[in-house]
C-alpha cells in the first residue's frame, strides 16, 4: 500500500485537512464529558441553578455545531482526495497495462486486468477515504479519552490502559489473519469474472449447443466458491464487534464499581463517574468505527498488492538505443525462434526470409502452424526468443514500438470495431484523416457498398465490438481503417475469411494497385488468396517447410500442394 501514496502527491492540501479537521472534531467531544460533569456536580448537585445548566447547554450546542462543521469539511477533502487518488491510480493501471507485451496481457488474463480496474481500485478508494477520516481521529479519541481518565483518576486510567491494551491485541490479531484470507477472496472473483465474460461473450455459442445449464452449474460452482471464501473470511472479521462490545462493557463495569467506591471514599463525585463513563463510551463507539476501518483497510492492502504486482511488472519487449543500420533487404527474418512461457516446444523455430519493399508475401499452413505468430514479431507485439528480425536495416527491438506501429498497418484475426460512427473508426490510423481518404481506402477494401446501404453514410453509429455489421463488413471496415494510415507495412491475419471469393479477388488486385506501394503480409488458409503474392511461405508445426511462388511450391512442397489440391480438384488447378 505505501507505493501507492505517491497518488496522492497531487492532493497533500485535501490529505492533510481533512484529518485536522477530524481532529479539531474530536478535540470538541472531548470536552463534553467535563461540561456534563459540571452540570452535574455544579448545576444540579451544588444547587447553581437553572441559569448554570442553560450556559452550560449552550456550551455543548456551541461544540455540537463546530464538531458538525468539522466533520463536513474533513468528509469533503478526504472524499475529493480518495476520488483523486482512485482517478490518477486508474490512470497508470490502465498505461501500464496498455504497454505490456502481449504474452504477459496473455498470462495476466482479460478477468483479473479487469477486476483490479475495477473492483480493486473502488477497494483502495473506500479504504483511502475512511483511513483520512478515521485513521487518527479514532486514535486520538481513544488515547485523548484515556489521558482524561488519568487526570480525572489515576485508577480509573489504569482500568482505560488496560481496556485498550487488551483492545489492540485483539484488532491486530483478527487484521494479520484477515489480510491475506481477504486477498485469496479477491483471488476467487477473478474466477468469476472470467465465467460471466465468457458466458457473455460466446452466448450465442452456448444456446447452439444447448449449454446454458452447464454454464449455470459452472458459474454457480465458482460464486459458492466465492461466496464460502467471503464468508469465512466475514466470520473472522465480524469477531471485531462482539469482542471489542464484550472488552469495553466489562471495563465499564469494573468503572462503575470502582468508582462508587471512591465516590463513597470521597475521591470522585457523581459526576466525574459520568465523566468516566462517557470517556469510555466513546472509546466502545470509536473503537466500533476503528473495527469497520480496520476491515477495510484490510481489504485495500490486498487489493493494492494486487495492483502492485501489476505496476511493478517491467514490460518483457526488449528496446534498445542503437539505430545502426545495416544492408539488404527491406524486411529480414535471421533464425528466429519464438517461444511462450518456457514450452517445451517453440511456436516457431529458425524461421528465416526476405522480404522487398512493395512486395507481397502470403503465409499459409495448418491450424497451430505459427503463422499470427509470425506477423505478430513484425510490429513487435512479440519478442524473439532467438535471432532477430530486421526492417530497414534496422533491428526492430531498436526503432522503437510506437514508431515501429505508424509504419505498420494491421488487420487481426477478429475483426473489432470500437463503439462510436464509422468515421471515427476510420480515423484510428489518422486523426485528421478527411472523407476523401476515407472514402478511396473504403472503396480499395470493397467496402463502399457497406457505407452507401447505410443511412448515416460515414456518420452510421457502431455499436460496441461492431454488432451491428456482419462478419464480412466488419472485415472489410478493418482494412479500411488499416489503410487510412497509408502504411509501409501492411498485415493481413487472415482478414478475409469472411468474404467471398470474388470480394476476397477484388480486394487483392486494388491492393496491387495503391500508389503508396505497400509490403503486404497475407496469412490465409485458401491458397487463392496468396497464389499471386510474390513469395509464399508453408509453415508447419512453427517450422517453415517451404518458400517461394505458388508454382515453385506446387512442386517443390508436399504440404502446400496438398493444401491446394484439398481446395481445387487436380486437373483444374
Amino acid at each position: 500500500m505505501g507505493k501507492l501514496l505517491k497518488y496522492l502527491k497531487n492532493y497533500k492540501v485535501q490529505s492533510v485537512l481533512a484529518p485536522l479537521f477530524k481532529l479539531l472534531e474530536a478535540c470538541f467531544e472531548l470536552f463534553v464529558p467535563i461540561i456534563v460533569a459540571a452540570i452535574v456536580d455544579n448545576g444540579v448537585k451544588a444547587g447553581v441553578g437553572v441559569s448554570y445548566i442553560i450556559y452550560a447547554c449552550l456550551i455543548l450546542l456551541a461544540l455540537g455545531v463546530v464538531g458538525l462543521v468539522a466533520a463536513v469539511a474533513a468528509q469533503y477533502f478526504a472524499a475529493r482526495a480518495a476520488v483523486g487518488f482512485s482517478k490518477e491510480l486508474r490512470h497508470d493501471l490502465f498505461s501500464k497495462l496498455q504497454s505490456l507485451s502481449y504474452s504477459q496481457i496473455d498470462s495476466l488474463g482479460t478477468p483479473r486486468m479487469i477486476t483490479r480496474m475495477t473492483s480493486d481500485v473502488n477497494q483502495i478508494q473506500s479504504g483511502v477515504n475512511l483511513v483520512l477520516r478515521l485513521f487518527m481521529r479514532s486514535p486520538f479519541i481513544v488515547f485523548g479519552a484515556m489521558i482524561m481518565a488519568f487526570i480525572i483518576d489515576s485508577a480509573a486510567g489504569g482500568i482505560f490502559a488496560v481496556s485498550i491494551a487488551v483492545l489492540c491485541v485483539i484488532v491486530f490479531t483478527i487484521m494479520l489473519v484477515s489480510i491475506p484470507l481477504y486477498k485469496k477472496s479477491q483471488g476467487k472473483l477473478d474466477s468469476v469474472t472470467a465465467t460471466t465474460r465468457e458466458t457473455l461473450a460466446g452466448a450465442r455459442v452456448l444456446r447452439a449447443f444447448c449449454k446454458e445449464e452447464d454454464e449455470i452449474s459452472e458459474f454457480n460452482a465458482r460464486n459458492t466458491e466465492l461466496k464460502k471464501s467471503q464468508l469465512f473470511v466475514g466470520r473472522i472479521s465480524a469477531l471485531m464487534n462482539p469482542l471489542t462490545y464484550a472488552v469495553i462493557n466489562a471495563a465499564i463495569i469494573i468503572l462503575l464499581y470502582v468508582g462508587a467506591i471512591r465516590v463513597e471514599d470521597g475521591i470522585l463525585t457523581q459526576g466525574m463517574v459520568i465523566a468516566l463513563y462517557n470517556y469510555m463510551s466513546q472509546i466502545l463507539v470509536e473503537l466500533i468505527k476503528l473495527a469497520n476501518l480496520i476491515i477495510t483497510v484490510t481489504k485495500s492492502f490486498a487489493s493494492a498488492g494486487r495492483i502492485a504486482e501489476i505496476l511493478e511488472m517491467k514490460p518483457s519487449l526488449a528496446n534498445g538505443n542503437s539505430r545502426e543500420r545495416e544492408d539488404g533487404a527491406y524486411i529480414r527474418f535471421e533464425n528466429v525462434c519464438v517461444n511462450y512461457g518456457n514450452a517445451a516446444v517453440n511456436a516457431l523455430d529458425d524461421i528465416s526470409f526476405t522480404a522487398e519493399r512493395g512486395q507481397t508475401i502470403g503465409i499459409i499452413g495448418g491450424t497451430g502452424a505459427g503463422k499470427t505468430t509470425l506477423v505478430n514479431l513484425i510490429p513487435h507485439f512479440y519478442d524473439v526468443s532467438a535471432g532477430r528480425i530486421l526492417i530497414g536495416g534496422v533491428n526492430v527491438n531498436a526503432i522503437g514500438d510506437e514508431a515501429l506501429r505508424e509504419r505498420c498497418g494491421v488487420v487481426p484475426q477478429r475483426a473489432v470495431l470500437f463503439e462510436g460512427t464509422i468515421r471515427q473508426n476510420m480515423q484510428w490510423g489518422k486523426k485528421d484523416a478527411t472523407d476523401a481518404e476515407i472514402s478511396a481506402a473504403i472503396t480499395v477494401a470493397q467496402a463502399l457498398d457497406v457505407i452507401t446501404s447505410k443511412d448515416g453514410g460515414l456518420d452510421e453509429g457502431v455499436e460496441q465490438g461492431g454488432k451491428n455489421f456482419s462478419g464480412g463488413q466488419r472485415q472489410r471496415l478493418t482494412i479500411a481503417r488499416a489503410l487510412v494510415k497509408k502504411p509501409e507495412i501492411l498485415i493481413l491475419d487472415d482478414s478475409s475469411s469472411a468474404l467471398d471469393y470474388a470480394t476476397d479477388a477484388k480486394l487483392r488486385s486494388a491492393l496491387k494497385t495503391l500508389d503508396y506501394n505497400p509490403t503486404v503480409f497475407i496469412v490465409s488458409q485458401r491458397t487463392s488468396s496468396i497464389r499471386h503474392a510474390d513469395k509464399i511461405i508453408v509453415l508447419d508445426g512453427g517450422k517453415m517447410l517451404g518458400v517461394g511462388t505458388h508454382e515453385e511450391l506446387l512442386k517443390s512442397c508436399g504440404l502446400y500442394r496438398e493444401i491446394h489440391y484439398s481446395q481445387y480438384a487436380k486437373e483444374g488447378a
